[in-house]
């Protein structure tokens, strides 16, 4: 599942507008998940849910349960933001963890892999000739959603989509690039070697793998192109101790 969240700022008492440090006493209302968005793979439907249109306990709840049937959660910083976001939410709505789930955070992958300008979601997708944000007013558009108006909603509501599209759209660019994806083929029970990032049965034996101590067989997957090694060994590496 691809997920993403938007939330709402802090609001504070200031006394200026630059290197402000803000104490407790002046925090006035502090920032909250006020949407997100969601998508399967493989589905064409993208879930949205809101304060707004659903109720705080609504959303909350939708979220917990989506989380809960999923096996692996794709975000971009997701590991930082969104999902420490809703695991606040959660908790304060008196709810247990949900069903434990892999993450697949692309901004790291974005960040261990490759030298771009920027690592913003934006730029990056825009880079691999991928679709793009929905543009917007910026703070304003937060602003009139916190109101309740009803057209910034769905400004909202486009853009949050949109980015849970456009990062499904990156992840299947960077898909061979992942390492540590949880196996596509043991969640399908299969038996043939497959590709462990995308599943496919399209393997490639290219060379071989070498350890320290074992040899196996190297495998490319002929779909997404993901490297990987088979499970058998094939040989050892006999090693002596230094006298």
């Amino acid at each position: 599942m691809t997920l993403d969240i938007e939330t709402s700022p802090n609001l504070a008492h200031v006394w200026g507008l630059w290197q402000q440090n803000v104490g407790l006493p002046q925090l006035l209302e502090s920032g909250e998940v006020i949407c997100f968005a969601a998508k399967w793979y493989g589905e064409e439907e993208v879930q949205f849910f809101s304060s707004f249109h659903h109720t705080k306990p609504g959303m909350v709840s939708a979220a917990y349960e989506l989380l809960t049937a999923a096996d692996a959660v794709i975000h971009f910083n997701g590991a930082r933001f969104d999902i420490p976001h809703l695991n606040r939410e959660f908790v304060e709505a008196d709810l247990t963890p949900p069903s434990p789930y892999s993450q697949i955070d692309l901004l790291k992958v974005v960040k261990k892999n490759f030298r771009f300008p920027s690592n913003k979601l934006d730029y990056v997708t825009k880079a691999l000739n991928l679709d793009h944000k929905v543009s917007h007013a910026g703070h304003k558009l937060w602003v009139q959603c916190m109101a309740g108006d009803f057209q910034a909603w769905e400004e909202m509501k486009k853009y949050n989509m949109q980015d849970v599209v456009i990062t499904e759209q990156l992840y299947d660019r960077l898909l061979p690039w992942i390492t540590g994806h949880p196996s596509v083929g043991l969640h399908d029970d299969q038996e043939e070697v497959s590709c462990p990032n995308c599943g496919s049965t399209e393997m490639e034996k290219q060379g071989r793998a070498y350890t320290s101590v074992s040899v196996f067989q190297r495998y490319r997957c002929g779909s997404c192109g993901k490297w990987s090694r088979g499970n058998k060994r094939l040989s050892n590496v006999e090693i002596q101790g230094v006298k």
